[in-house]
C-alpha cells in the first residue's frame, strides 16, 4: 500500500510538472505576437501587409519593400477603405476599367470567418428553421426546432416539448421525394434572425448526398444538389451574403475548398491549395474583384488571392507565426472549446 501511495504521488507530481512548467515558461518568457495583417490589392497587384514595429510604429508595406502612408493605403485598398474614401471625396469612378459605385462595393463586400474550435465543438442537434419568405421585414425565430433521426425529420414545439406530427410528416415526405436517406451526417446553417435573408440549411444525408432545405411560406423547399464526380463533401458552411451570389462553401476529404453558387447550385473548386477545418482557421475578405483568403495554421498564416470571377488562384504569400505552445500538458486548445488534457 505504501509503494502504491508513493507511485501515485510521483505520478501526480510528474503530471503537475508537465502542466505547470510550460505554463510558467509561457507566462514569463513569451512575447506578444505581432504577425501583420495582409490584404491583396487589385490596384498594385500585390499583397499589402499592415503591422506594427516597436521602432518605426505602423508599417504598411508591399512585398517589394515599398512603404505607404495611411492615405496611400486607403487608395491602394479602395474596396476595403470605401467609407474613408467617401468621406474624403476620393473614391474612384472606376477600377481596372470597370465603373464602380460605393453602393455596389458595399453590396458585394463580405467577410467570412470560421475557426477549428467552432468546427470541433459538438452542438445540440436541435435546429430552428426560420421562415424564408416572411411577410414581415425582419426575420423572426420560430416556435419550434427540428432534428433529423433515422425515421425522418421531427419538429419539436418548444413550449410544450411535443412533436408537431403534421409538420414533421410534411417535411419528411418532401425530403424522401428528393431521394434523402436518413439520418443526416452533416447539417450547416445560420439560424440568426439578425440578417438580411434566410437560406435555411445545407444538409448531407447518410449516403453523402447534398441537399438544400428551407421553409417558404410554411411549406418545405428541398433541393437535391448534384456534386461533381468524385467529390465527397465533408464540411459545409452557409454564407448568406448581401449580394446573394453564393449559397455556401464546402470541403472534401482531401481538404479542397469549393464554392456553392446560389440559384444555379453549381459547385466550383477554388484555387485554394488546402484548408483543413479541423485544425485551421479560415478568414475571407471578399470584394467584386478578388478574395483575400487567410488560412491560419499552427506554423504560419497562408494568404491567397482568388479571382472573384472563377475563384482561380491569383497569388499567394506565407507569413510564419511565432512558435506554438511549449510541449507538455495543456488543458485548453485553440482547436476546440473543451477543458480536457491535451498533449502537445
Amino acid at each position: 500500500m505504501k509503494r502504491f501511495s508513493q507511485l501515485f504521488l510521483y505520478l501526480t507530481v510528474a503530471l503537475l510538472l508537465l502542466w505547470q512548467l510550460p505554463w510558467c515558461y509561457a507566462f514569463f518568457a513569451s512575447k506578444p505576437s505581432r504577425t501583420p495583417f495582409a490584404l491583396y490589392s487589385c490596384v498594385i497587384g500585390d499583397f499589402l501587409s499592415i503591422g506594427y514595429d516597436e521602432t518605426t510604429g505602423m508599417i504598411r508595406r508591399d512585398r517589394s519593400g515599398n512603404n505607404y502612408t495611411q492615405e496611400q493605403t486607403d487608395s491602394i485598398l479602395p474596396l476595403f477603405y470605401v467609407r474613408q474614401l467617401m468621406a474624403d471625396e476620393r473614391f474612384p469612378d472606376s477600377l481596372k476599367g470597370v465603373p464602380v459605385t460605393p453602393r455596389e462595393v458595399q453590396r458585394t463586400n463580405f467577410n467570412f470567418r470560421v475557426s477549428a474550435s467552432e468546427v470541433n465543438t459538438a452542438a445540440v442537434p436541435l435546429y430552428p428553421l426560420l421562415e424564408s419568405m416572411s411577410k414581415r421585414v425582419d426575420l423572426a425565430m420560430p416556435d419550434d426546432v427540428f432534428r433529423i433521426t433515422r425515421r425522418g425529420i421531427e419538429f419539436v414545439v418548444m413550449d410544450s416539448n411535443s412533436v408537431d406530427r403534421e409538420k414533421s410528416a410534411k417535411f419528411t415526405e418532401a425530403l424522401v421525394k428528393k431521394g434523402f436517406r436518413f439520418p443526416a451526417s452533416r447539417i450547416a446553417g445560420n439560424p440568426n434572425p439578425r440578417k438580411e435573408y434566410d437560406e435555411g440549411y445545407l444538409i448531407l444525408d447518410d449516403a453523402g448526398k447534398l441537399f438544400h432545405l428551407k421553409q417558404v411560406r410554411g411549406r418545405p423547399y428541398v433541393r437535391s444538389i448534384p456534386l461533381p464526380e468524385g467529390l465527397h463533401a465533408e464540411y459545409l458552411f452557409i454564407t448568406e451574403f448581401s449580394d446573394r451570389r453564393t449559397l455556401g462553401y464546402l470541403t472534401d476529404a482531401g481538404h479542397s475548398f469549393y464554392v456553392l453558387m446560389n440559384k444555379t447550385y453549381e459547385v466550383i473548386k477554388t484555387g485554394l491549395p488546402a484548408y483543413n477545418p479541423e485544425t485551421d482557421k479560415l478568414t475571407i475578405f471578399g470584394n467584386m474583384f478578388d478574395w483575400t483568403v487567410c488560412v491560419t495554421t499552427p506554423e504560419a498564416e497562408e494568404y491567397y488571392a482568388l479571382s472573384a470571377d472563377d475563384f482561380s488562384l491569383i497569388d499567394s504569400m506565407r507569413i510564419p507565426t511565432s512558435d506554438g505552445p511549449m510541449p507538455g500538458l495543456h488543458f485548453t486548445s485553440y482547436t476546440d472549446k473543451y477543458v480536457k488534457p491535451h498533449f502537445f
